[in-house]
Formats: C-alpha cells, sequence, structure tokens
C-alpha cells in the first residue's frame, strides 16, 4: 500500500477565497443559490408543505398543478444603485433570484380545493385529503 500526499489547494479551493474575491471597485461579490427548505406534515384531513422563503412576497410566487405535480417556483430581482456627488454611476448592481420546487401528488388529494398563503417568512400549501381518504370514524354495530 502507498500513501501519497497531495495539497488540498490544487483539488479543493477555499470556498472562502472563490466566492469572496474583492471586486475592481474594492467590493465583495458573493453569490447565493439556495433552495428553500421544504417540511411536508400529513394530518388525518390532509398534507401541509411549508416552504421557508425569507425576504420574499407573496407575489413574488407561482404555484401550478400539471398531471399530479405541484410546483412552486418564485422569482425575484434586485436593483440596488450607488451614486456619487455629480449623479454618475460609480456601482451599479443588479441581482436576480429564483427557485423551482416540485412534487408528486398522492392520488389522495384534492386537487380543487388547495389552498396557500404566505406569513412570516414561510409558504403554507394545504392540500387537503379527499374523502374516499379520510379516516373513518369509530361504528358500534348492535348484536341482534
Amino acid at each position: 500500500m502507498n500513501l501519497v500526499k497531495t495539497n488540498p489547494k490544487l483539488f479543493f479551493p477555499s470556498v472562502m477565497e472563490d466566492f469572496l474575491k474583492p471586486d475592481f471597485m474594492g467590493g465583495v461579490q458573493s453569490f447565493s443559490n439556495t433552495i428553500p427548505a421544504v417540511n411536508i406534515k400529513e394530518t388525518e384531513t390532509g398534507f401541509t408543505i411549508e416552504l421557508a422563503s425569507p425576504g420574499l412576497k407573496k407575489e413574488n410566487f407561482n404555484i401550478e398543478i400539471d398531471e399530479n405535480v405541484l410546483t412552486i417556483s418564485s422569482e425575484k430581482k434586485l436593483e440596488s444603485e450607488s451614486q456619487n456627488e455629480s449623479g454618475k454611476y460609480t456601482r451599479k448592481e443588479f441581482s436576480f433570484s429564483s427557485f423551482k420546487r416540485s412534487f408528486n401528488l398522492p392520488e389522495t388529494v384534492k386537487e380543487d380545493d388547495i389552498k396557500a398563503n404566505y406569513e412570516n417568512g414561510v409558504l403554507y400549501v394545504m392540500l387537503p385529503k379527499k374523502d374516499e381518504a379520510l379516516p373513518k370514524p369509530k361504528r358500534f354495530i348492535e348484536i341482534g
């Protein structure tokens, strides 16, 4: 067995060095491509998808269903500017972020009754179950 030493910097450059390099104007470039975390909760009456997405507004979201696939997507464009005293741009930055998440819906979901709301940075999508999929109440049978 041979042990070979390698220089890890040649194969795995530092994340901090690559993504936080100063740009030509002395600022710092950082890149953020993230997909929001999702919780899926099942209750007796349905499912709830909780999608963590702070900083967005409900207008940024698009929710659609096509052939038992629920797709949640978002786009956010942000433009920030810095100006000097003469009004000419010394720096102008554009920011764009987007994501798309898709979920296969079980046959037990009532597609026509799906609802969503957005509060405190979390998108909630409620997926009610069909009546056939709901648990049946306990029934007593009388002995004759």
